[in-house]
């Protein structure tokens, strides 16, 4: 059985096909080229690097390429890195295919589909409804299959989907909890707080930002093409549009972070804490998944470089994960 790269030590020995997520070139004190490439397979992705690079390499290991590399695991400030002896360009000849080492969502495209259309349907508002329904038909294929992110969290297959769902059934439990909150809004929010990244990203695998993404992002993306299927709906002046479009803008909270507003009113704020609370817990739940109990995981970019630790007492869920 396959081990999964996220879940080597350091000092072990990889001998495994891997999916080629991204490469950048360098050159070396030395003035020689290198590239550094990520790689990936369904459990995670690991930076390595391929030093006095040719031009045949460059031309044979770019993203979306299938290796056999062949290494060992080290560390470099607190990270697992892949020290690559051999690699070569997978042929077809070889039993793999790019599907088997595609991370993804713990729920199919139909299962996201059919959780996300029972949430729109308790959408009472035919103002809200009508466009959160309209935004998501004109994107109904992407919205099912894109990443999340490009490295930070849900950065996998259907990951933006399942990021939606996650978040809807924690807001479920808000209203309950706080039912004077409008669930129409939070609801629709939630859906659509996100659906910019299908043109910010450039697709499902090898993911990287586009030039509209890198120029404008994807809640000002998102902020536009609100206004757009709203005035076709000839609903563009509705103060429920208008709320939308806020939420959107703000649910970052912070410019720093890529929101020109912080949220003026309850839903856009609770939008913004399902929202940064769903990421963080998906961001330590890999970093930890990867850890042995009574360990520290390697430092996430994402938790302010910080290490966390995994109880000791997790013994008996680190055999469960070996064995899935």
């Amino acid at each position: 059985m396959v081990k999964g790269i996220a879940f080597y030590k350091e000092g072990e020995h990889v001998h495994e096909y891997l999916l080629i997520k991204s490469v950048t070139k360098g050159l070396a004190s030395n003035g020689k080229p290198f590239l550094t490439i990520f790689l990936q397979d369904k459990t995670g992705d690991i930076e390595s690097k391929l030093w006095g690079c040719t031009a045949e390499d460059e031309q044979n290991y770019v993203p979306g390429a299938i290796v056999l590399a062949e290494g060992e695991i080290t560390t470099f400030r607190g990270r697992n890195q892949f020290k690559i002896r051999t690699i070569r360009p997978a042929t077809e000849r070889d039993p793999v295919n790019k599907a088997e080492l595609v991370m993804s969502a713990p729920l199919t495209i139909d299962q996201l589909n059919e959780k996300i259309t029972q949430y729109l349907f308790e959408i009472k508002n035919p103002v809200i409804q009508r466009l959160t329904r309209a935004l998501l038909k004109k994107h109904q294929r992407a919205f099912f299959e894109y990443p999340a992110a490009v490295s930070i969290h849900h950065n996998f297959l259907s990951g933006l989907a399942y990021h939606v769902c996650c978040m809807l059934d924690m807001a479920k439990a808000v209203v309950h909890q706080y039912p004077e909150i409008n669930q129409d809004l939070l609801y629709a929010g939630i859906i659509i707080h996100d659906m910019g990244k299908l043109e910010e990203l450039s697709g499902v695998t090898a993911t990287s930002y586009t030039l509209s993404g890198n120029l404008l992002g994807h809640i000002s993306l998102m902020v536009e093409h609100i206004g757009k299927i709203a005035d076709e709906l000839g609903i563009g002046d509705k103060e429920e549009v208008l709320l939308l479009k806020h939420m959107v803008l703000s649910h970052h909270e912070n410019p720093e972070w890529g929101s020109p507003k912080p949220p003026m009113f309850k839903e856009a704020e609770i939008l913004h804490m399902l929202d940064d609370m769903d990421a963080k817990i998906n961001v330590m739940t890999r970093a930890i998944r990867k850890t042995r109990p009574g360990e520290f995981s390697e430092r996430i970019f994402a938790m302010n470089n910080r290490m966390l630790y995994r109880p000791s007492f997790d013994a008996d869920e680190e055999e469960t994960e070996s064995q899935q």
